[in-house]
């Protein structure tokens, strides 16, 4: 083979690797305007790297009277910190009836916490153990 097959070996390979490195960067840009990764009530473990941010969603039916909130004993906020939530009314939940609320959470830095979501009315002392109430447990682990 003469330097003119190397050369043109050479070109194909720069393309190749070039083209790889372009798939991956669109891929990524895709990724991070999708929106954040979404976990249903029955997922009990997220795997998350630190700076990513994701949801959990929830069934939830605000004529009822209950909510959902971050329960004692909070999750390490070296770890992970709550961001709000939203309500979409329309979108049928994973289970129930109502629509379906997304606690939004952003992973702050490795490490793993346990997170305890509650569905309560009153929410105060002994809110888990009131008639209708319900928990939701998960393992963290941000790396």
């Amino acid at each position: 083979m003469g330097t003119g097959g190397i050369a043109r070996n050479s070109r194909l390979l720069v393309i190749a690797v070039a083209l790889a490195a372009l798939l991956i960067a669109v891929h990524s840009v895709i990724s991070r305007l999708s929106g954040p990764a979404v976990y249903d009530a029955g997922e009990s473990e997220i795997s998350v790297a630190p700076g990513e941010r994701f949801e959990i969603r929830v069934a939830d039916d605000p004529g009822d009277g209950y909510r959902w909130i971050v329960a004692a004993p909070r999750p390490d906020p070296a770890v992970l910190k709550a961001v709000g939530g939203r309500l979409d009314p329309d979108e049928p939940p994973p289970s129930g009836k109502g629509g379906s609320r997304y606690l939004d959470f952003i992973a702050v830095g490795a490490g793993r916490t346990d997170l305890r979501l509650l569905r309560c009315r009153r929410c105060g002392e002994g809110a888990g153990d009131e008639r209708g109430a319900r928990s939701l447990n998960f393992r963290v682990t941000v790396g």
